[in-house]
């Protein structure tokens, strides 16, 4: 597989209250590769949205590098940085919010085509309102005269108008109906396969990660701790933390379902990290060693077979 992205020691810190530092990332590192959709997974707080603003800099690394082609863009000068957003696109989770209500949508669409000084900007806005089917009228309408789901059409469409190579979704789906996230699914499944994208998908919805994924990461306070293709992550999770959140999902003809994991207690207070691994705290197999040591993420023996995991009831390959 050929890499199209490769994340590297990133984190992202902010500052606190007293002198405290929170740690959003903390040594977040993957592969992507051409043509992949990478699931991201974890409960709200874990840092899966912070992950997604960082890779594309909209928020600024504290550290760690992004290599895009081969090229770490967390150096780029902020003129070569907007040279290379035209590969590298967002679709946020709310659909109204991300849209200017002052502009029209032909306007919204076509305004990184006019950034990037592509040409014939109405045929090409025109083109994409049509693939993600909706009217050729709609470029003269505002975003309020369109329902959720409409309006995240036009989220898509936009993001999509430069042709990107990679396409970052954060909770494309989750602020709208059930009853349209099933057809945003498979409009962003199918413009995939249509376009050759290589996307991160960021979802809390497992059923929704599973069903558009290739490989998943599933993220705790900060960290990857399990990453795999999604049938291992699915049929043999290892990590502790992925058990627990494939427990609640409901699992109709599919087998025999397993046995609920409560996860007692909330996510450690991110300005007061507890030492050794995170998620100690709320595990039923923690050991002494998980108190004072944290498990990196490596290829370790677990189930039966190797997989990437930061977990020390697992030992390394």
């Amino acid at each position: 597989m050929t890499a199209l992205l490769e994340v590297r020691d990133l984190a992202k810190h902010y500052a606190g209250k007293s002198g405290t530092t929170i740690r959003a990332l903390d040594g977040v590192g993957f592969t992507l590769g051409r043509d992949e959709v990478l699931g991201v997974v974890g409960e709200s707080g874990c840092g899966k949205s912070t992950l997604g603003r960082t890779l594309l800099r909209l928020v600024e690394p504290t550290q760690g590098s992004v290599l895009f082609e081969g090229e770490d863009i967390t150096n780029l000068s902020r003129r070569d940085m907007n040279r290379r957003r035209r590969d590298m696109q967002i679709v946020f989770q709310d659909p109204f919010g991300s849209l200017n209500p002052r502009h029209k949508i032909g306007t919204i669409v076509g305004e990184p085509l006019v950034i990037h000084g592509e040409a014939d900007v109405a045929a090409r806005v025109a083109e994409m309102l049509d693939i993600v089917g909706l009217p050729p009228d709609a470029a003269g309408r505002f975003p309020h005269e369109f329902s959720g789901g409409q309006r995240q059409r036009i989220a898509i469409a936009r993001a999509l108008a430069l042709r990107p190579k990679l396409l970052v979704a954060d909770e494309p789906v989750s602020a709208l109906d059930v009853s349209i996230q099933s057809q945003i699914i498979n409009l962003i499944a199918d413009l995939r396969r249509r376009f050759g994208l290589s996307m991160i998908f960021i979802s809390h919805d497992l059923s929704v990660i599973r069903h558009v994924s290739d490989r998943i990461a599933v993220m705790y306070f900060g960290r990857i701790v399990e990453i795999g293709s999604a049938a291992d992550i699915f049929d043999r999770p290892v990590h502790p933390y992925t058990r627990a959140l494939l427990s609640a999902i409901p699992r109709p003809g599919l087998g025999p379902k397993p046995q609920r994991i409560l996860l007692e207690g909330e996510l450690p207070d991110p300005a007061h990290p507890p030492p050794g691994c995170a998620f100690q705290g709320r595990c039923r197999q923690a050991m002494a060693r998980c108190a004072t040591e944290a498990p990196g993420l490596q290829i370790r023996r677990a189930e039966g077979d190797l997989r990437d995991t930061a977990c020390h009831l697992f030992e390394a390959a």
